[in-house]
Formats: structure tokens, sequence, C-alpha cells
């Protein structure tokens, strides 16, 4: 689809993702690979290992971390322990990236709204619990739930299926490269918030209608396109 056929429809739904959109996480969920990897087998994750998993859903990240850095331990299990490690670290800290909130209130308040997620179920309700914004959300879709992770658009067909809006009318917030080209390839028209820390690359972000500095942006922008 053209950019020019999907700006010919009205906005009549917002999909956004979780880390790296409504809270900075990225470099945590590194380092709950990092710590898993080391506590299990004594080795290094290492930059190109993070970036090989960027989009996967647990089971494919698990997989991945078995094959880079065999653990012994069911792909399974791996994965129940990067969540509990991902956990702990977001009990630690959990960085509310600006404008987020406002921003999830405000779209909620004019459209449904969704989640499509690379992270698993558990840690989208303890995150979107922990922001006290878990009501404005009409469906949330997760990575887990899917055969493929980003950049397939699987998640994005299960939020706006979810949400029962085509998705040409539903518009995806998005950080990383795998996202973008997710909810693209899903049909969606694309907001992204360029992730300093794994950028997407010029390529992907020119499938976008819009890149933002922040979400403190985005119910102007909302307003233009509704």
């Amino acid at each position: 689809m053209s950019a020019d056929s999907k700006a010919a429809s009205a906005i009549e739904a917002v999909v956004f993702d979780l880390d790296g959109v409504l809270i900075e996480s990225e470099e945590d969920w590194e380092q709950a690979r990092r710590d898993l990897v080391a506590g299990l087998t004594g080795g290094a994750w290492s930059r190109m290992d993070q970036l090989s998993v960027l989009g996967t859903n647990m089971r494919q990240c698990a997989e991945l971390i078995n094959l880079r850095h065999p653990t012994g331990l069911p792909d399974e299990e791996v994965g129940h322990r990067l969540i509990e490690r991902r956990i702990h670290l977001y009990e630690e800290r959990l960085k509310i990236l600006p404008g987020a909130v406002d921003a999830v209130r405000a779209s909620s308040a004019m459209l449904p709204i969704a989640i499509a997620s690379s992270s698993p179920i558990e840690i989208i309700n303890f995150v979107l619990d922990e922001l006290g914004v878990t009501e404005c959300f009409s469906a949330i879709a997760s990575s887990d739930e899917v055969l493929h992770g980003k950049p397939e658009p699987d998640v994005y067909l299960l939020a706006c299926e979810r949400l029962d809006v085509a998705p040409p009318r539903a518009l995806a917030v998005e950080d990383s490269e795998p996202g973008i080209q997710s909810a693209w390839r899903a049909g969606m028209r694309v907001v992204a918030l360029p992730n300093p820390s794994y950028r997407p690359s010029q390529a992907s972000l020119a499938l976008a209608v819009r890149q933002l500095a922040s979400l403190g942006e985005f119910e102007n922008l909302l307003h233009s396109l509704t």
C-alpha cells in the first residue's frame, strides 16, 4: 500500500508499542539478558547478540540465547528466568518516557487504543498497572501470542483484529526498526520515535508518516489525523 493511499483514510485507532515508546526499557532488556547469560554460562552477552533479538517474541529470544550461549536449560525455562529477571529490574527502576502517560490518556479519550509488544503478557500487564493506564486500553497483543515476532506483521494484525479496525485505519507508534517494519507490513501508518540507542535505519524511518522527538508531540499530531 502506498503512502498516499494510506493517508486517504482517517485514523480510527492507535496501537502503541511498549518498550522504547511508553517506557525506556531496551537497555534494561539488554541488562536482563546479560545477567542471565553471565549467571548461567559465564559468557558475555554482546552488542551483536542484542541486535539479533530486537523485535523477537520470548520463544524466539530464548531460542537465540541458547543458540548463541547454550545454557543447558530448555528454551521455556530460559524464557521464564528472563521474565523473572526483567520484572525484578522493573521493580528497581521503571523509567516512563516523557509524555507517555498523557499521550495514552489523550488518545484513549479520542479513539480505541491497544498495545502491540514483543514483551510477554505478564510484563505488559505489570507495566501498564505501574503506569496506572490499564483501563485506557481496549486490547493488548503480545508477540508471544503469534507465530512470528517483529518485523513480521503478526502482532499488529492481532492488535487490529482485537480492536475490530482495518489496519490502514490504525496508527502505530514505534521506536525500533523491527517495530516500524512490522506495523508497515501490517498495512498501518506509523509514527516513529527513534530509539537513540538502537536507531532505525533511514530506510525504515522513511516508512513513517512522521518522526517525533517525544510523545509530548503526539496529541497534536493525532488531532490532525482524525
